[in-house]
């Protein structure tokens, strides 16, 4: 073959062919090159930029405007603990130490609480700033800290920014944090000064997330359009007072004195007001509640999943029922999970307890707010559970021209204008406008809601439509109050009378408030029920949205703090919240709310506490732990024997049922037999109830045919339509909560109930009787487990399917995939479940994966504080490559607790790195 012919293979290369081999030896040295200079500015990225935000935590630093030195001492895990010898040094330490691990969090939290999240993030978050600036937080928050703060409250507060902003000062944003570095890819943003209203605006978030039943009012207004009265109240059963014990057990409102009294026995009747009714919806409202309700699935969540499925467990024993003598205190709120956690714990002590130095006190705080929020000082402890009281109503309000009707007459709104700068963008300026009592219009930050307004029918005794109708907020926390007050008073309040003193200003969020003392022989317990709580006209007791026009539907008042509901040493020796109804309505003439938790939890924790002081027996700090981790299942115990007497002729399905022979109801993550029931009780609430729910409660993306709602014509032609569930998974229903508990609690003897009836589909026979529905379930749950799983049941556990993901809540879900990587942590194979002590939470409309947890959990030993334990859901640092970053998660997944120091010769023995802050 000649050397210049060409062939087809096996020829030396000519002109073309080595220009080709040199491009692509060119292009391999440049790809080689690229990854050797990726991975140098990978290092550099990763030591420069990470390591510089890490804080110094020992030696000295400089600080201006301390009147002397500050020592910080951390322990192995980071927890610091602070002394100082006056008041406004110690709250300006606490401000330099928490940003120095938490910094770019606080920050996120006041960009969300002011409504300037797209300042940091761009205009991905302008629909979010929009409806922040129309509830107007840091507005409130101004006003109260102008107006409504006690001036020692002022002082500390103007001490923490102080502390705040000289950890800010000199700093660049990389400096801070390694989430600046990665913003700065794409916007030039850069922090600004901390303010007082900066700390008391998160109030507000952590108000808005614990507001009580506004989500039920939406819900079953919704509802509406798809099923009957009956059949909503099926789905809302009342709350049962004669099987699950309320909060307050003794005592009883006084009519003479108008004050609740621990001795009282007076009639409920004898307030006159706030009395349950009911209110009529008009019609033509739900369509609207649907457009509100998209807008609120897309807020981010301060403490909890937007309002739904928060709980929490407090429970106190006496000392005549503990081993120590003294009382014993726990506590674990439920909110959703989050990384950096949602809780930062640290000790704040005075060198020398005096009038210039007020406070020892320990626990757990929000990152960007002075003081404790749980904990205690040296005389009494404290906890806290949501009260879940009704503080929200909405109201469809009549618009006329520019203003709205109100008893006949037009009145114009209040208005004010809000310009949202938007990085990388341009800025956006919108209207909000406001009805009487300050109501902020939701309707105006969704298109969709506009037009529904216009086009929305009502009853015949509404007013004519105008130019549409609005959706409309009253909220306690959009009134200034002085909460903020409250947390110092708590912190340094000596005995039980200090301490209700101090919760008298704790207005929003209503907590349920546990305390414990050590003074004299066996010590205190006590239990208030604090807040701006509304009364309503008799008629109304806000169960669903009211009609703005009329005044007879507005608040009344407020429950006076001397009426709201207390217990002091009760005779039991105990007293336990858990999300149950506060106090029994034969003896409270006021309504709290409709929507209690069911009392599912409580029950099985006063179970716990009997069970163990029959005969005598002593309760320990372990026991208090081992308490908090009870994995047992209420609903279990009631549906299994019910399934294991169904005949199932799959034996593939059989298989998977005599998991459930001789188990003990108790949800371990390694249990096949948890894993199987949840899925089976999961099938159950989808076939009872949730394929029959609208569309608006139902998943997004699942969809189903529907009988139309205006079939007509032949009978021969198809009368359904392909219709789509529209929310997101973790807010769907049904939840599986203890409401759907007591839901089935109602009908599971009832076999032939109406809920158990399944019309014929093209794959599957009709169901006539619940055990039918039961079979149908068990058989889906075996081939969902299949798919998830496997088909060997073998290797089936619950916590393979119900997992713990540790996200940052914001370039962590947002962010490109590496920085996702780099940010987040987990999974966790959890034990627990729904509506257990051990409350690790599932939406069962949605999936397995855990919604929300125990964030964290503390046991206090009042007669050895020192004894005491605690935990965090992550760590005290917000530094993703930080050591402290999630080092006490793998601890708090087992259900260990950490020693919690709090003399100062236990916190010298805990101390591993020491920083003094010097003037």
């Amino acid at each position: 073959m000649p050397p210049n012919t060409t062939a087809s293979s096996g020829q030396q290369p000519g002109k073309s062919g080595r220009k080709k081999g040199r491009k692509a030896r060119l292009f391999l040295i440049v790809l080689v090159l690229a990854i050797i200079g990726g991975i140098a500015f990978g290092a550099y990225w990763s030591i420069s930029t990470v390591r510089a935000s890490f804080p110094q935590t020992k030696g000295s630093i400089r600080i201006d405007g301390l009147s002397g030195p500050v020592t910080v001492q951390r322990d192995g895990n980071g927890i610091p603990q602070i002394y100082a010898s006056s008041d406004e040094d110690l709250f300006k330490a606490q401000g330099f130490v928490q940003a120095q691990d938490r910094f770019y969090e606080m920050d996120v939290r006041r960009h969300m609480t002011s409504g300037r999240l797209s300042e940091m993030f761009g205009e991905g978050q302008v629909k979010n700033d929009e409806f922040l600036r129309t509830l107007g937080w840091d507005r409130i928050a101004k006003k109260e800290y102008d107006k409504k703060l006690s001036s020692s409250t002022k002082k500390y507060l103007q001490a923490y920014s102080e502390g705040v902003n000289a950890y800010l000062k000199g700093r660049s944003s990389e400096d801070i944090s390694l989430e600046y570095a990665a913003l700065g890819f794409t916007n030039d943003y850069k922090p600004t000064e901390w303010t007082p209203v900066d700390s008391v605006a998160w109030l507000k978030a952590m108000a808005w997330d614990l507001r009580g039943n506004m989500q039920e009012e939406i819900d079953r207004s919704l509802m509406t359009s798809r099923l009957g009265p009956k059949q909503i109240a099926d789905l809302y059963p009342e709350y049962p007072y004669s099987r699950n014990k309320t909060i307050v057990q003794t005592g009883a409102y006084d009519s003479a004195t108008g004050t609740y009294s621990s001795s009282g026995t007076g009639s409920a009747s004898s307030a006159g007001t706030g009395l349950a009714g009911g209110t009529a919806t008009p019609s033509g409202f739900q369509s609207q509640l649907s457009g509100l309700y998209n807008v609120l699935d897309d807020l981010p969540t301060a403490v909890g999943v937007n309002g739904n499925g928060i709980g929490s467990n407090s429970w106190v024993v006496a000392g005549s029922h503990t081993i120590t003598g003294k009382p014993l205190l726990a506590n674990d709120p439920h909110l959703s999970a989050s990384l950096p956690s949602v809780w930062y714990q640290m000790g704040l002590h005075c060198t020398a307890v005096s009038a210039k130095c007020q406070y020892d006190v320990s626990g757990y705080t929000f990152a960007g707010m002075p003081g404790v929020i749980i904990g205690h000082n040296a005389d009494i402890a404290w906890g806290m559970t949501n009260s879940g009281v009704d503080v929200t109503d909405l109201y469809l309000e009549k618009i006329t021209g520019q203003g709205y009707e109100y008893d006949g007459k037009v009145l114009p709104f209040t208005t004010r204008k809000e310009t949202i700068k938007v990085a990388g963008g341009d800025a956006k300026t919108i209207v909000v406008r406001q009805a009487q009592d300050g109501m902020p219009l939701l309707s105006d930050r969704d298109d969709e809601l506009v037009q529904v307004g216009k086009k929305a029918t009502v009853d015949a005794e509404a007013p004519d439509r105008g130019d549409g109708y609005a959706i409309a907020l009253r909220w306690t926390a959009l009134d200034p109050g002085n909460t903020m007050d409250a947390v110092f008073a708590m912190d340094k309040a000596s005995d039980w009378s200090e301490f209700r003193k101090a919760a008298e200003s704790f207005q929003v969020p209503s907590q349920n408030l546990v305390y414990a003392d050590g003074a004299g022989a066996s010590g205190n317990i006590g239990y208030q029920l604090p807040g701006k709580i509304p009364t309503r006209a008799k008629g109304d007791d806000g169960s669903l949205p009211s009609p703005g026009w009329d005044s007879k539907y507005r608040w009344t008042g407020y429950i006076k703090p001397s009426a709201l509901p207390y217990e002091y040493n009760p005779k039991r020796g105990y007293i336990v919240t858990a999300n149950q109804a506060v106090v029994d309505p034969d003896k409270y003439p006021y309504t709290l709310t409709t929507d209690w938790g069911y009392g599912t939890r409580s029950q099985r924790i006063t179970s716990l506490i009997e069970t163990k002081t029959r005969g005598g027996a002593k309760i320990s700090t372990d026991d208090m732990r081992q308490m908090q981790l009870d994995n047992s299942s209420e609903i279990a115990s009631k549906i299994v024997p019910k399934l294991l007497k169904i005949d199932v002729p799959d034996k593939d399905v059989r298989q998977a049922q005599k998991l459930l022979e001789g188990w003990d109801y108790t949800q371990d993550a390694d249990s096949a037999a948890a894993a199987y029931f949840n899925a089976t009780w999961r099938n159950i609430l989808k076939l009872a109830f949730g394929n029959k729910l609208p569309k608006e409660l139902r998943v997004k993306g699942q969809c189903l045919s529907v009988e139309r709602v205006d079939a007509t014509g032949p009978a021969d032609e198809d009368q359904t339509v392909r219709e789509c569930g529209e929310r997101e998974p973790d807010q769907a229903q049904p939840d599986g909560g203890d409401r759907w508990f007591e839901v089935i609690r109602k009908i599971i003897d009832d076999e032939h109930n109406d809920w158990w009836k399944l019309p014929k589909t093209r794959t599957e026979e009709a169901t006539a009787t619940r055990d039918d529905l039961f079979r149908r379930a068990m058989t889906d749950a075996r081939w969902e487990l299949t798919a998830k799983l496997g088909k060997d049941i073998d290797t089936w556990s619950w916590g393979r399917l119900h997992r713990l993901f540790l996200k940052n809540q914001t370039l962590g879900t947002e962010g490109p995939g590496f920085l996702k990587y780099m940010l987040n942590r987990g999974p966790w194979n959890l034990s627990g479940g729904e509506a257990t002590v051990n409350a690790t939470g599932w939406n069962a409309a949605g999936g397995y994966g855990v919604v929300w947890v125990p964030s964290m959990r503390m046991v206090v030993n009042l007669q050895d504080l020192d004894k005491s334990k605690w935990i965090n859901l992550t760590g005290a640092s917000g530094h993703a490559y930080s050591a402290h970053y999630t080092d006490q998660t793998e601890l708090w997944a087992k259900g260990e607790l950490l020693p919690w120091a709090f003399s100062k010769k236990a916190v010298d023995q805990k101390t591993t790195d020491t920083l003094v802050l010097k003037p």
